[in-house]
């Protein structure tokens, strides 16, 4: 029997990539029905509920700051993935809190700067946690996926907010919020992945690609791999 991976990580991390993705929908959804009429969650920016013309900004900045702290402390947990992998994850919830600091009508520069650190980095750490040295056969593609999966909504997001696309930024917070809850769930995803029971059902298949996209599947998962079974 292989080291059990999940026992590695504390209860308190699962927690917090519980949290995360908790957190920024129910403050963005009490912030925005907080507003008049004239505020679009479709059109409009999360941004937006946290800058002086919002109804409760700091609601608004608040969730931006719980939901980047949950994402450091998860990366601390995280201990069966790799570190430059739980390092790009805790410098994406750290740009997360400096949103919040910095809100965008006081320091539009530094708001947009922070953003853009932390779009990048929660969208690019599952390829950079993902298993460089070989280990599950799943791993070159899975954390690949993600990654490129993210990275495709950020660059949609990206082009809503430039105007660049038909509708002239229509569809920018439509865009955003998508961005970020999705970016929100992976590291939940990896945290349930690692520590599920193995099994050869789909859901536990499904389990193994994500452990394994992050470099956090070896022994516990080689009774069920193929591979490991033909090594057997």
């Amino acid at each position: 029997m292989g080291q059990d991976l999940g026992s590695d990580i504390p209860r308190w991390a699962v927690v917090s990539a519980v949290a995360a993705p908790i957190t920024i929908i129910t403050t963005w959804t009490l912030a925005a029905s907080l507003q008049d009429d004239g505020y679009d969650p479709v059109r409009d920016t999360l941004s937006w509920l946290a800058t002086q013309a919002a109804v409760a900004p700091r609601l608004g900045a608040c969730g931006f700051a719980l939901t980047g702290m949950a994402h450091i402390i998860t990366a601390v947990g995280l201990r069966p993935v790799p570190r430059a992998g739980r390092l790009m994850l805790g410098l994406g919830g750290l740009a997360t809190v400096g949103v919040a600091l910095l809100p965008t009508d006081r320091t539009h520069t530094a708001h947009m700067g922070a953003a853009g650190v932390a779009f990048v980095a929660m969208a690019t750490w599952p390829a950079v946690a993902r298993d460089a040295a070989g280990l599950g056969r799943m791993a070159p593609w899975s954390g690949a996926a993600a990654a490129s999966g993210m990275s495709v909504m950020l660059g949609w997001y990206w082009l809503e907010l430039q105007a660049l696309i038909p509708g002239q930024g229509a569809r920018k917070g439509l865009a955003e919020r998508i961005v970020a809850v999705t970016q929100s769930l992976w590291p939940l995803a990896v945290v349930l992945a690692v520590r599920a029971e193995p099994g050869s059902g789909t859901s536990e298949r499904a389990a193994a690609a994500v452990a394994a996209s992050v470099g956090a599947a070896t022994p516990r998962w080689a009774a069920w791999t193929p591979w490991a079974r033909a090594r057997a």
